[in-house]
């Protein structure tokens, strides 16, 4: 089982800032796709693949004769990603609704396997793990991401603490799945031994989201994230405009005179050889 949250829901929001996203998360993306030095004839897997971005990258290297697999469990996820794919003219792309945990593929059936931050969001990580090494060939790579620090993460940690200082939402809870329940990259390190994986090595990678205003960046997080849009779309108006006093109080340091806001970011990524 995966992380309670309506992906459905939120497809329509990622569609409508999928390029922001695709270049916000480039360097990640990159980054997963370098690790695993793909080869033209691969099959390609790429689970949770929300829009499918870092998936698309892959199809294009693994040309002539390779293919992707882009999956995802939320069927209008995989929507927004077939059209994506069909705007970009890729080709060599195969569309399947899968749950990262229990893969219906064969054993031994893909030689790359990549998701970006996906696997924090499992059950049971560990059970997940060893189904990824079950389809993989041996010697197949495994390329993933997941948040790292919260602290080094206030585009997100910012709206979530201002809403629960308000009383406005509970805090998060952060030890089941989650964003973060993957930030430590011991336990990481440890859940891809454990489940088969040799040659492992982590990596922090620095991501950066730029905005207008405070106002541009809760309107564009609402949208996308299903659980901070949950909270944040039935306030009054009124709880809104208090919230946005305390999120541009928490915000202060990443803000500019004139009122643009740079965030950091970053994530932990991971290559480990099947």
């Amino acid at each position: 089982m995966t992380c309670t949250i309506d992906w459905d829901g939120a497809a329509a929001g990622w569609g409508r800032h999928a390029d922001q996203m695709r270049a916000y998360g480039m360097p990640l993306s990159l980054w997963m796709i370098e690790a695993v030095a793909l080869q033209p004839g691969e099959c390609v897997l790429e689970l949770a693949a929300g829009s499918g971005y870092t998936g698309f990258l892959a199809a294009e290297l693994v040309r002539p004769g390779g293919k992707l697999i882009c999956s995802d469990s939320s069927p209008a996820m995989l929507e927004l990603a077939k059209a994506r794919a069909a705007a970009q003219g890729i080709r060599n792309v195969e569309f399947k609704t899968l749950n990262m945990d229990w893969i219906d593929l064969p054993t031994a059936s893909v030689e790359v396997i990549l998701c970006r931050w996906g696997i924090m969001l499992s059950e049971d990580p560990a059970a997940a793990l060893h189904e990824w090494r079950r389809v993989l060939v041996p010697g197949g790579r495994a390329s993933l991401a997941v948040w790292h620090d919260p602290a080094a993460n206030p585009w997100t940690t910012i709206p979530a603490e201002a809403l629960a200082t308000l009383g406005f939402a509970p805090r998060p809870d952060r030890s089941g799945p989650g964003m973060f329940a993957l930030s430590d990259a011991g336990r990481l390190n440890d859940l891809l031994a454990g489940a088969g994986f040799v040659e492992r090595s982590l990596q922090t990678v620095t991501l950066e989201r730029c905005y207008e205003s405070v106002e541009a960046w809760i309107a564009e997080y609402a949208d996308i994230s299903a659980m901070f849009g949950a909270a944040w779309k039935p306030l009054s108006d009124r709880q809104r405009s208090q919230a946005l006093v305390e999120i541009r109080r928490q915000a202060a340091p990443f803000t500019a005179a004139d009122g643009r806001v740079r965030l950091p970011g970053s994530s932990l990524g991971a290559l480990a050889h099947a």
